[in-house]
């Protein structure tokens, strides 16, 4: 698709960052983003806060108003997490295979022979993560019907043992290594959770400095951390920023295949971003939901509304914290989410990016 900025996707969704150690993912974004922003700063979760003030014609910084001391411009905060789901090493074997423990919920029936990535202090090392146990030639029936726990997994390096108990150390993390692919009008690879919210953190905000559009708000994206284990970093991102009105930007379930009832699809891929309107972690602004919706039809901008039914986004951490702020999500609709081909719609990214720029030149 035109205008869409696979590399950049690619590069994000490619860079390892599991719940705790999104400090790659953090170094990539901050040179992407440092252009359009008056200050980027680091908290001590690791969150990106990067704060963009009001703009005058032409794209200016605008000064401050005479006669209205004390009055601070709106603040509004874009939560975009940078950690994926993956695992973490807790037991380095004599024989040399590794255990882990999971940072992130995962169907473990997709986790059968796996080529991960392992991240260490000496470099990153190719492996392959499988459970334990016979190999399906020798296996009996039973063991061939059984969904492994995690705990049942092991990775190989492939490396003796010996030098394995050198090189890797409890607390080194593993996540998918498998390949971008563009397929179709598709893009598929994993960590689009949520590695497409920064990418749209940095795009919409680059589509909006491009314009030289004015605004009056103060924007603040937060690129933030552990999200996938109970919004952390938007919890303290939210504390910092202390906006009026909370953008949570993330993937949402696109459950239109074969298979799933009609009122279970969440979204349909092709049919525009994900307007969020409530999940088990929270509720949005329902003035929000019809300002946005308005900016989205003016400017001929394909959406969808979306409730599920469980899960949670950081849009709650920004509208729960400190005195609370106006939230909503802004969401794209992705296939086979939480595996290794989590697969989305270009055009869905398009209209998502593109809501959030024309939306922020209207907040006064």
């Amino acid at each position: 698709m035109k205008n869409i900025n696979t590399d950049l996707l690619r590069r994000l969704c490619l860079t390892p960052g599991v719940p705790g150690r999104e400090e790659r993912v953090r170094e990539l974004l901050a040179a992407e983003v440092s252009q359009y922003f008056d200050e980027i700063t680091t908290d001590a979760l690791g969150n990106l806060i990067c704060r963009r003030g009001p703009r005058g014609a032409g794209g200016k910084p605008a000064t401050a108003k005479a006669g209205k001391p004390g009055k601070r411009p709106t603040r509004v905060s874009i939560l975009c997490h940078m950690d994926q789901i993956g695992f973490y090493v807790r037991a380095v074997e004599k024989s040399g295979f590794l255990r882990v423990v999971n940072a992130g919920g995962f169907d473990t029936r997709n986790l059968f022979s796996r080529r991960m990535t392992l991240v260490t202090d000496s470099g990153d090392l190719p492996c392959i993560m499988n459970p334990g146990g016979r190999p399906v030639h020798i296996a009996s029936d039973e063991d061939r019907k059984k969904i492994p726990d995690i705990k049942e997994l092991v990775i190989d390096t492939g490396l003796p043992a010996a030098e394995v108990s050198k090189r890797v150390k409890l607390g080194d993390y593993a996540v998918y290594a498998d390949p971008f692919v563009l397929v179709g009008t598709k893009a598929v690879c994993q960590s689009m959770d949520n590695r497409v919210a920064c990418w749209l953190g940095v795009e919409s905000i680059k589509k909006l400095h491009e314009s030289k559009a004015a605004h009056a708000c103060e924007i603040y994206v937060v690129f933030t951390t552990q999200e996938e284990v109970g919004l952390r970093g938007a919890k303290t991102g939210s504390h910092i920023v202390e906006a009026d009105i909370s953008l949570g930007i993330d993937v949402t379930l696109s459950c239109d295949v074969p298979g799933v009832p009609e009122d279970e699809k969440v979204t349909e891929q092709g049919k525009g971003f994900g307007l969020h309107l409530m999940d088990s972690s929270f509720i949005a602004d329902h003035t929000l939901v019809k300002e946005i919706e308005t900016v989205a039809k003016k400017n001929r901008i394909a959406y969808q509304r979306t409730i599920l039914l469980r899960g949670g986004q950081d849009g709650a951490a920004g509208q729960q914290t400190g005195k609370g702020a106006r939230a909503v999500g802004i969401v794209v609709g992705t296939r086979y989410i939480h595996t290794s081909c989590e697969m989305i719609d270009l055009a869905d990214l398009g209209s998502a990016r593109d809501v959030i720029a024309a939306y922020l030149p209207t907040v006064s």
